[in-house]
């Protein structure tokens, strides 16, 4: 009975060691947010990771309506700064019915597109260009235009060419191709 007591610590301490050891796994563990109630992977894509979020299924239906799937499940990488349907719920009403119309896909495109910069930029490395520029960094969109960081306390603020401010609300959430920033307002092309 003790022998087996022993056996099977001795198992369990084993497959403890191994886990830890094997490449990614401690690292996965360790990455995972929790994003929109849901478990968010750096092993899975930005599209994997962001289907399952429950706060972000408006920005799930738009990326769908605008035929960006397969752009944002690519290798990338791609930094997203991702609204949640809160922060759609902000915009006047009827806009996001508009823009998920099949006629208005070049202008949801575009508006989706400005919420993506090409490359990974973590927190930290955000915060390092916002230092380097006195305060502000810019950066240029996927989309074309540009949006500006500044440092809000101890997080990152998010300003369109419109003069709008979203502010990141969970930040590094590492994916497989890039990394997701969650906002707070949508971000609007000049």
């Amino acid at each position: 009975m003790k022998l087996g007591k022993i056996a099977t610590l001795t198992i369990a301490a084993c497959s403890l060691a191994t886990a830890s050891t094997l490449p990614g796994v401690a690292a996965h563990k360790m990455h995972t947010k929790m994003v929109g109630g849901a478990a968010m992977y750096p092993t899975k894509n930005i599209v994997e990771n962001a289907v399952n979020s429950k706060d972000h299924t408006t920005l799930v239906a738009a990326v769908k309506a605008a035929g960006l799937v397969d752009t944002l499940a690519s290798a990338g990488p791609f930094t997203v700064f991702a609204p949640t349907n809160a922060a759609f719920d902000k915009l006047p009403a009827g806009t996001v019915d508009t823009l998920l119309k099949p006629e208005n896909k070049d202008k949801l495109t575009a508006v989706l597109t400005y919420h993506v910069v090409s490359g990974t930029y973590t927190a930290s490395k955000l915060m390092g260009l916002i230092k380097a520029g006195n305060g502000v960094a810019t950066l240029k969109t996927v989309q074309g235009d540009e949006l500006t960081f500044m440092k809000h306390g101890k997080g990152i603020d998010v300003k369109d060419e419109k003069g709008d401010i979203a502010h990141v609300t969970i930040a590094d959430v590492m994916q497989s191709n890039g990394v997701i920033h969650v906002i707070d307002t949508v971000l609007l092309p000049g």
